[in-house]
């Protein structure tokens, strides 16, 4: 059984960045509804045992000091992902690593700013019991 690696992430981020919200859709008037986290799973590969999704992950805030420390906030929440497992999919986090560090991205709306990450999930199926 594979994992959905986007709900198993944003499950994780939500217990672990308190008072953010963390999403896979972005609201209407984003601006009003910042700090926020947007989780997106854009690829990955497998070799029958393990999967590697390739997860961009947005920090949205509303200054440059807020969006680094949010940025920095998650990729700390995305590493302690690693040697994890979720009981409701029965599916273990082996690693997380990041491929591409936070950099801020514009966003055509002087009222957020925007950090990008892209992080490697690498998760695999529980052993049954």
């Amino acid at each position: 059984m594979w994992a959905d690696t986007e709900l198993l992430v944003i499950t994780g981020l939500r217990a672990r960045l308190t008072g953010v919200r963390v999403t896979d859709e972005l609201p209407d008037k984003l601006e009003g509804k910042l700090p926020l986290v947007w989780v997106r799973v854009v690829g990955g590969a497998d070799d029958r045992v393990t999967d590697t999704a390739t997860v961009d992950v947005q920090a949205f805030a509303a200054t440059r000091v807020l969006m680094w420390e949010l940025a920095e906030k998650t990729r700390q929440a995305m590493h302690a992902l690693a040697a994890t497992h979720d009981p409701g999919q029965l599916v273990v986090v082996d690693d997380v690593t990041t491929a591409a560090r936070p950099a801020e991205v514009p966003y055509g709306n002087p009222s957020l700013r925007r950090a990008v990450a892209t992080y490697e999930v690498a998760t695999r199926a529980r052993a049954s019991t």
